[in-house]
Formats: C-alpha cells, structure tokens, sequence
C-alpha cells in the first residue's frame, strides 16, 4: 500500500507561514489583509466554496469581503466592478468565483483583474511569467501539487512525468513548472484518449498527476509500481466524492498517493491565503516607500 500523501499537514505549515506574515504586516503597517470575492449570481455550491474560504480567512487573520453580483448581470458591467476592486487601496486581493453563467466571458474578465491583486494567479501576466521563470502569483491548484510533490523528496531530475488534463490553471503551468525541475513532460488530454494513447502513457509515468474531472478516468491497474500520483478530481456521485483515479487499486502499485478528499484541495486553498498576504505585504511596502 502506497503512502497517503495528505494534504491537512502541509496546509497546516502553509498556515503558520501565513499567521506569521499576518502578524508581522499588522504590527507594521497597522492593517491586516483584505480580499474580496466577486461572485456572480447565488448557487449553493459557489456560496458554499466562498463560506469556506471566510472561515479559513478568519482564521488567518485575513478579511474576507464578498460582492454578489446579479445573475444576468452584463459583462460590462462586472469588468466595472473588477476595475473598482483594482482601485480600491483596502483591497489587496480579488478572486474570481467560478464557473460564471454562460453569457459572460471569462477570460476577458480575469483579464482585467490587476495582476499585482491576481491571488489566483489566473492574469495573462502572471501566466507568461511562468514561462519566463520570474513567477509573480503562480496558479493555486498547479503550486499546491507541485509542493506536494516536494513532500515526497522525490528528485524531479529526468523524471518520467504525465499529466492527464491541459487547463490554463492546472495542467499547462504544471507542466512548465515541472519542466523547471527538468522533468520529462507529457501532457494527456481528449486527443491522446481519442486516438487510444491514455493508457500507455499513464503506465510510463513515474510521476502522475490528473485533473480532469471524470471519476475513476486511471483505473488502478496502469499505475507503474512505485509512482507518485496525485489526483486533482472531485465529483460527487450519489453522496460520495470520487476522484480520477481508482483509489484503492491504485494505492497498492504507487509509492505516494493523495486522498480524495483531502488532498490537493487544503492545500490549494492555503496557498491562496498566502498569496493574499504576500500580496498585502507588497502593496503596504509600496504605499510606504
């Protein structure tokens, strides 16, 4: 049985570093920080997310502030919103909730975010500078397995790397992020399953990370013996939560494995937080120079 690759600790390290910046920047500068949520109608999934990311918030140390903004709400309209957000000195961080109702484009919107206050790391800036190896906020998901990652000890050096799911904010910037540490990456998506190909390359995979959202896409069996899998899925189906990967076939073949829940997720979320108080720190410092 391969190791449990917990997220609850690691979340908790990320925790104390943030209490520590939290405290610091409110002896400093008299202020803790701030940031605020755009959220665009009411559904009881994105509501339930943003309850969750308050309570971590608070517990921090950090203000969580939500603007709800109407369902049919016009895109200009939210882009205005954002725009006052940017303005706004008090607020040091603004967060996107997803997914917005289909009439609105969200690329354009994050876009217009300001990359200095982007917590997500999801602005085209902040996504470039990953290519440029000169990271500013670097997308959560993607940096919450790559420091799960270093958990193992694993050397990334010459690694066989797969990475099931190409997003913008989870498979691209994990695979530039792996190709720092000089992995050899491949990238799987609905092409490599189309053309027959998913199964051969998750068996060569020394190291296997997927995020697409299809419970148990990897059957357990196509693990290699002594992989680290990390898997960034979650659906509920009939109450329960699943993953992409079939867990307990696969947790018999790798040698590190992460639960669902449980695993990527605290620590996504922890890295956001800390991503809000840098940020804080960084524009306080400046209003002080």
């Amino acid at each position: 049985m391969g190791q449990l690759l917990a997220g609850a600790p690691l979340a908790a390290k990320i925790h104390d570093e943030v209490i520590t910046l939290v405290t610091a920047m409110k002896k400093r500068y008299g202020r803790g920080p701030v940031f605020c949520v755009a959220q665009v109608g009411d559904s009881k999934e994105a509501s339930l997310y943003v309850e969750f990311q308050k309570k971590i918030a608070a517990k921090l140390g950090i203000e969580c502030i939500v603007r709800t903004l109407p369902e049919m709400v016009k895109q200009e309209e939210v882009i205005a919103e954002i725009h006052a957000l940017n303005n706004d000195a008090s607020i040091n961080g603004i967060i996107l909730q997803l997914p917005l109702p289909v009439h609105l484009n969200t690329a354009r919107i994050q876009a217009n975010i300001a990359p200095h206050k982007d917590v997500e790391g999801i602005h085209p800036e902040n996504l470039g500078r990953i290519i440029l190896k000169n990271a500013g906020f670097t997308p959560c998901t993607a940096c919450a397995v790559m420091e799960l990652l270093q958990q193992t000890g694993v050397a990334f050096s010459g690694k066989e790397a797969v990475i099931v799911g190409h997003s913008g904010i989870v498979g691209k910037p994990l695979a530039l992020m792996l190709l720092d540490k000089l992995s050899t990456v491949t990238v799987c998506h609905i092409g490599t399953t189309q053309a027959g190909n998913l199964e051969k390359h998750v068996r060569s995979a020394e190291i296997l990370v997927v995020a697409v959202g299809k419970p148990n896409l990897i059957k357990g069996e196509w693990i290699k013996p002594g992989a680290i899998v990390v898997d960034v899925g979650i659906t509920c189906i009939g109450g329960k939560v699943a993953g992409d990967v079939e867990f307990e076939a696969a947790a018999k073949r790798a040698a590190f494995i992460t639960p669902v829940p449980g695993g990527v997720g605290p620590v996504t979320v922890a890295i956001l937080m800390r991503n809000v108080a840098q940020a804080a720190r960084l524009q306080c410092s400046k209003e002080k120079q």
